[in-house]
């Protein structure tokens, strides 16, 4: 037996392709908070210009057009995603004191996670219970639509 086709070498191999998979989950964690951090930040400077401008009601739109032209690999700008962003950063930016508190929460779940909760959510109490819960649980984004709507 050749020593590549040992149980060393196999249980080496093993450990290997564990640390890989760990590193893709930690790196694709990273690129999801990064990702949300400019979403927040995307939706208040929608929000700003929408209050400080009269571009009208087709900005959303152009908006969309343009970053999607600029970046077409990237999904995210279609004009649904930038109301959605402009809507999550709303829902939190009620307050001030609770948007500083939560906007780290924010960014640790997925997007998906994020819309369904303030989908579902009645009041920004709740929105923090079920992203705490997901975090703590791991709740898939179906588990966790579940989870809200059963009360």
């Amino acid at each position: 037996m050749s020593n590549i086709q040992s149980q060393e070498y196999q249980e080496f191999l093993q450990s290997i392709k564990n640390r890989v998979r760990q590193v893709q989950i930690k790196a694709s964690l990273k690129v999801n908070s990064e990702l949300l951090q400019f979403y927040w930040e995307l939706g208040a400077d929608i929000v700003a210009k929408q209050k400080d401008t009269h571009w009208g009601s087709g900005f959303l739109t152009q908006m969309s057009q343009d970053l999607s032209k600029e970046f077409p690999t990237m999904k995210g700008f279609s004009k649904r995603n930038l109301e959605l962003i402009r809507k999550w950063y709303l829902f939190y930016s009620q307050d001030d004191a609770i948007a500083k508190q939560v906007v780290s929460q924010l960014v640790e779940i997925p997007w998906g996670h994020n819309i369904a909760i303030i989908q579902k959510s009645k009041s920004i109490k709740e929105a923090i219970f079920y992203i705490q819960k997901t975090k703590e649980s791991s709740y898939s984004r179906n588990l966790l639509i579940h989870q809200i709507e059963r009360v």
